[in-house]
This record gives C-alpha cells, sequence and structure tokens, in this order.
C-alpha cells in the first residue's frame, strides 16, 4: 500500500507555477542588528529560540540508512544542483544531475561532486564509473527553464540509454574535455579529475565517491553576467534551483545583501564593546 496519494493528484490541486514572479532584492530582516542581538524580529524567531530541552538527538549507526539520508538532504538545504556529464568507455554520453555538489575553492578553482554506489559490475554508478576511467567531467548549473528535464535525467534508466535524449537539452562542446556541457546552462564548468575518494559504509563497502575536480574552464552565458562587474553573474537572471528534502526544489526569488563587517571599523564601537562585554551565551 502506497504511503502518499499519486503525485500527480496532489500537483493538480496546487497553484500554476508563478512565471510572472521576479527574482527581487529586499532589505535584511533586521536592518538595524546590534552585535549580541542573536534573533532578529522576525514573527517566527521564537521558534528558534535557544532551550535545554525540546532537542532530539539521533544516533547514525542505530537508523536504517534510508532515514538518515532523508534527515540530512531535509536538514541540509537549500543545496545547488547541477548536471554532470560524463563519457562512458565506449565513447556514450552520460547526463546525471547531482545535489551532492559544491565549489570548496578558488585557487586552484575546485567542485566537489559525490556519487553514490550503483548497478554498475563496479558497484558504481555511471558517472563516477566515467569520471573514474576517463578522469573528465562537465559540471552545468540548473535553472527554472529546464528544471523538469533535469529531473528526468535521474531516472533509473540501464547504463545504454541515452539521457540527453530524455532530456531533450543539448550538448555543446566543451574546449578542454571531451564530455560536452548542457548548452541551456548559463554557467557550465569543464572539469579534471584531481582526486578521488571512497567513503566506507557501516556494512565495510563503498557507499560514496567523493570527487574533486580542477575547473579547466568556465563557460558563460554572456547576457547573464552584470554589466557592470563582468565577473559576477547575476543570481535574479541565471535563476538557479536549489534541492531541498525528498522531491522539492527551491527558487530564488527574493535575494538579501548582507555586508562583512570590518573589524577597524567596529571594534570600538558601543555594541561591539558590550557584546564582547556580556560574553557568548551557554544553555
Amino acid at each position: 500500500m502506497h504511503k502518499h496519494r499519486p503525485f500527480k493528484d496532489v500537483e493538480a490541486e496546487r497553484p500554476d507555477f508563478e512565471q510572472s514572479y521576479k527574482p527581487h532584492f529586499t532589505k535584511v530582516p533586521e536592518p538595524n542588528f546590534v552585535p549580541g542581538q542573536g534573533l532578529n524580529s522576525l514573527p517566527y524567531s521564537k521558534e528558534h529560540e535557544a532551550k535545554q530541552d525540546g532537542f532530539r538527538s539521533i544516533i547514525p549507526e542505530n537508523e536504517d540508512k534510508s532515514n538518515i539520508y532523508k534527515l540530512m538532504i531535509s536538514g541540509v538545504t537549500p543545496r545547488p544542483i547541477a548536471f554532470v556529464s560524463t563519457l562512458g568507455d565506449d565513447g556514450h554520453s552520460n547526463l546525471a544531475p547531482i545535489s551532492y555538489f559544491n565549489i570548496v575553492g578558488h585557487n586552484p578553482p575546485t567542485l566537489m561532486i559525490s556519487v553514490t554506489s550503483g548497478k554498475r559490475s563496479d558497484g558504481w554508478k555511471d558517472t563516477n564509473h566515467n569520471i573514474l576511467n576517463t578522469k573528465e567531467f562537465c559540471v552545468s548549473i540548473i535553472s527554472e527553464t529546464f528544471l523538469e528535464a533535469s529531473n528526468y535525467c535521474a531516472i533509473d534508466s540501464p547504463p545504454e540509454i541515452d539521457e540527453w535524449s530524455l532530456s531533450g537539452l543539448t550538448k555543446r562542446s566543451s574546449e578542454t574535455i571531451k564530455p560536452p556541457h548542457v548548452a541551456e546552462s548559463a554557467f557550465s564548468m569543464e572539469c579534471t579529475l584531481d582526486h578521488s575518494h571512497e567513503l566506507i559504509g557501516d556494512q565495510g563497502k563503498p557507499t560514496q565517491t567523493i570527487i574533486l575536480g580542477r575547473i579547466k574552464r568556465f563557460q558563460i552565458k554572456e547576457n547573464f553576467l552584470d554589466p557592470n562587474d563582468p565577473f559576477r553573474i547575476m543570481a535574479e537572471k541565471l535563476r538557479p534551483i536549489g534541492r531541498l528534502g525528498g522531491i522539492s526544489y527551491s527558487r530564488t526569488n527574493q535575494i538579501v545583501e548582507v555586508p562583512r563587517p570590518v573589524w577597524d571599523q567596529v571594534k570600538d564601537t558601543p555594541e561591539v564593546k558590550a557584546a564582547l562585554k556580556t560574553g557568548s551565551k551557554t544553555i
């Protein structure tokens, strides 16, 4: 018996996707924040008040791994999600959405993806199998305009099935590596394998491949770059999709800018002195 109603029935009851909604900038919730203040004054801040009780402590080793997965992907959100394109042993091009992904450094420019175990004879999925064999892969950022196409590439198809055809997306040749990148994506990174590391699960078998990729070339659609800063991609145009828990995704609708404080500019202010005199809080 299914635990959930058919998704198409649930989706039919929801409002249409808000196509006219534009990402926009707002003030931060507390423009007059002072050092030592802690929570801002949002009406739901009370739910985040520091208390000694009300916490649940979970021991990973005592829980089913599917529950730990559910817990982590719903708690660490939103996560960037990207397409990873690779080439198989026979030259077959594979395309997969990966949400265990992020950049980890800019000198040298490096990113990380982590791919779970799969059904291949070596225990891996096509993505990590191909990267470990060819030492090359391409990462393309996913935007709202091809969310459905990207999700279809997560299908559990056999290795010989062409995800590019299922998605309807377009291959664009890379300059430094053989795998193509997604032509519809506004920001792609051509990578070579810099390092890989296997995570060993509780049963003593590899469960995940962590891959560090050295970025050899960036491919950027010029009309997504800030006219006043040719190295800043405008989030309000990129409209990146974030990964939430379960089958949920998020949009980048509201953007706030928060300048970092400069110590030399604030160290002698009464607010900073008062916060340091009060000291940190403990419960």
